[in-house]
């Protein structure tokens, strides 16, 4: 019977990323089977309680942090706990430090802007309900705002946003996680090389492969601007995209500018369309699923594709040709197509896209939905086919692990691959499976080295297939640079060596997918 025990620690706030990376540190550790670090809101206390690590909700205060375990052993659990406030000192001492010896770390931004007066930034990651007041005291003081915070009122939003437009201020977020400011990567962004194309980008992992695909060709990036997932909804009016549009219309370093978003509210599409045309610079538009005939003409340049809007960019960057750029080749031929479906069991002819990126799954539902009609997902582009059990796939399915509904109380699958590598294991049992389609996401903030945990459970799930008869397709794509981290190359080699098809984006990867598919159902 498992032992199950928490501690609360009072004012220890440390951001998700940090918690998600200590959460997956402790939960590996001998004896432990669950291991959640958390601000101790009420949300967060409903879902322990939900997972049954706690019977009810404690009385704490926002900036508490709550530590809750289930073991197989008392020993087990106060070790991983005093390892925990270990590493929770360690990521303290760090954030506290001081490039002047024996200084006070400042206390509030005015006091950070005392020490540093020539910041024009402010990164803001703390409880949602402090995270608007902060980014106001920000503003206020002459500096931009990241917004890694979310649970931030949609109205402080747009009050915020507002403020910035009269002060010629802008704010990125809330919940932007990813931007690249003046070569600088913030939150789960790549190292990608210095160049001449900027990118606005509601969307954090259609920012990184945008900005990835361009490196990968010897291009570069001006700056990298997140939005936030609101900032095209017809309340927030795409204030931050259209302010991003006209400070890289101004930008001396920026040639080229790449627009990267779900489809916005039509009104606020045409508000964007409308600045980009008046950027006096080539812009590339990919809205995924919008329209494209509506978004294109003069200097814009629509793409269907994050690979589609990553080449053009690239190529009237280093051309200066205005025409969209010629279809690049698809990676795999058609007689490797055929050796792989001639290895398929007759019952097997559905997809199972397992992502931890928002943006690349909804793509492959696009993409694929071209080929072999509707997918199934718990976010489907058609409600229709919403899964009655998120936890179960029906048909063809493609699910963002990444989602709210899969991470409550669980890191994100670019942090902690266990998620994903359970629901791994569960499609490779399911004779129906023909490929399982995956994303690996390098960059800051994401695990240090995915494979290590991907890899083992790869050759688990081929070997569970195995043992029923079938022999399921794995498709993948890395999506970083060599100077990230974990260094794309080396993931991409164990990728391989562990029998997975590697192709160089999402857009092939589910191409491929869709291929296969097309093939194997009647």
């Amino acid at each position: 019977m498992s032992i199950k025990k928490h501690k609360l620690l009072a004012n220890t706030y440390r951001d998700s990323v940090a918690l998600m990376q200590l959460s997956a540190g402790i939960s590996n550790r001998p004896g432990i089977e669950q291991a959640f670090a958390m601000m101790a809101t009420p949300a967060n206390m409903e879902l322990l309680v939900e997972a049954g690590l706690i019977i009810a909700p404690i009385k704490a205060g926002p900036s508490d942090l709550l530590l809750a375990l289930s073991g197989e052993t008392e020993t087990a659990i106060d070790e991983a706990i005093d390892a925990f406030e270990t590493a929770l000192d360690d990521t303290g001492a760090n954030q506290s430090e001081s490039t002047d010896a024996g200084a006070m770390a400042p206390r509030s931004i005015e006091m950070a802007l005392g020490d540093m007066p020539q910041a024009s930034l402010a990164l803001i990651s703390c409880p949602g309900e402090y995270a608007a007041a902060e980014a106001r005291k920000a503003l206020q003081l002459g500096l931009d705002v990241m917004l890694f915070s979310d649970h931030i009122a949609l109205e402080d939003e747009v009050e915020l946003k507002a403020y910035a437009d009269a002060h010629n201020r802008l704010v990125m977020g809330p919940d932007c996680g990813t931007a690249i400011i003046d070569g600088i990567p913030l939150g789960f962004a790549n190292v990608v090389n210095p160049g001449n194309i900027g990118i606005v980008a509601a969307s954090g992992t259609g920012l990184q492969q945008v900005s990835c695909l361009i490196d990968s060709w010897g291009g570069g990036i001006s700056q990298a601007i997140g939005t936030g997932g609101r900032d095209l909804n017809s309340k927030v009016g795409g204030r931050t995209m259209i302010r991003a549009i006209e400070q890289l219309s101004h930008d001396a370093d920026t040639k080229v500018i790449v627009l990267v978003s779900k489809p916005p509210a039509p009104e606020v599409a045409a508000a964007v369309s409308e600045k980009a045309r008046r950027a006096g610079k080539p812009v590339i538009i990919n809205f995924l699923g919008a329209d494209m005939s509506t978004l294109g003409g003069g200097n814009i340049v629509a793409a269907e594709t994050l690979e589609q809007a990553a080449h053009t960019a690239f190529h009237i960057a280093q051309s200066g040709a205005r025409s969209p750029d010629a279809p690049r080749p698809f990676p795999v031929s058609q007689r490797d197509i055929d050796r792989l479906v001639a290895g398929l069991a007759s019952s097997q002819k559905y997809v199972r896209g397992l992502y931890s990126g928002g943006t690349f799954s909804y793509e492959a539902m696009l993409l694929l939905g071209q080929v072999i009609g509707p997918v199934h997902s718990s976010t489907p582009v058609n409600k229709d086919y919403r899964l009655n059990d998120i936890w179960t796939s029906t048909g063809n399915t493609v699910v963002d692990l990444g989602d709210d509904r899969f991470t409550r109380g669980r890191p994100h699958p670019m942090i902690d691959q266990r998620l994903r590598n359970d629901r791994m294991e569960q499609e490779a049992a399911d004779p129906e499976t023909a490929v399982i389609l995956l994303d690996v996401v390098l960059g800051y903030g994401s695990h240090l080295n995915p494979m290590e945990e991907i890899g083992p459970a790869i050759a688990k799930a081929k070997a569970i297939a195995k043992n029923q008869g079938s022999n399921p397709i794995f498709v993948s794509f890395v999506c970083g640079t060599d100077k990230d981290p974990q260094n794309k190359t080396q993931q991409e080699m164990a990728l391989k060596a562990s029998g997975v098809i590697v192709v160089d984006n999402n857009t092939q990867a589910v191409r491929l997918a869709a291929e296969i598919i097309r093939q194997v159902q009647p």
